[in-house]
């Protein structure tokens, strides 16, 4: 992956932050208290995902609170907002797949992630996946973290769609 973005495709993504103002969160998981990406829970992350024609995208600011140290975001925060994101795209790509009017509820079954840089925490972070490789009921989804339009993160996961019986399947 590229670690600078080109002109062309800030301008497609400031065009489509100008079109939207629901997120899949919202949409399709109102209720959910996942520390990540729900928008009920009232100290979470509340990272909030769009569909991008095959991308998922998502703008997140950090508070000092989510630093390592000063005017850089810690790591962990770092993995549960990419971790979420993706989620959510592999979400996302199984809904279409198979013609559901509400997505799946996936799971996190493998996870990577690769620091690239540091992370600054001044001003908004952008979170892009994009579904690599997908079947019935999982995705392989990469995932990129940018700051200032330099990729400070990368992620690679596996995401499954899970069944009656498992934990996580009502939370949505």
């Amino acid at each position: 992956m590229a670690d600078r973005l080109d002109q062309s495709t800030l301008a497609r993504r400031q065009d489509y932050d100008s079109r939207v103002s629901q997120c899949l969160q919202e949409q399709y998981a109102p209720h959910s208290t996942c520390y990540g990406c729900g928008p009920a829970n009232a100290q979470g992350l509340h990272v909030r995902s769009f569909a991008d024609g095959e991308l998922v995208v998502a703008d997140w600011t950090p508070a000092s609170h989510h630093e390592a140290f000063p005017g850089m975001v810690n790591g962990g925060i770092i993995g549960s907002i990419l971790d979420c994101h993706c989620n959510w795209a592999a979400a996302w790509h199984l809904m279409g797949r198979h013609g559901l009017s509400q997505p799946p509820c996936t799971v996190t079954a493998t996870y990577t992630i690769d620091m690239k840089r540091p992370t600054p925490s001044a001003g908004p972070l952008r979170l892009v996946a994009r579904v690599v490789e997908a079947n019935d009921d999982r995705c392989v989804v990469e995932g990129t973290l940018e700051a200032g339009c330099r990729i400070t993160a990368t992620c690679r996961g596996v995401f499954v769609a899970v069944k009656p019986g498992h934990p996580a399947y009502h939370r949505w």
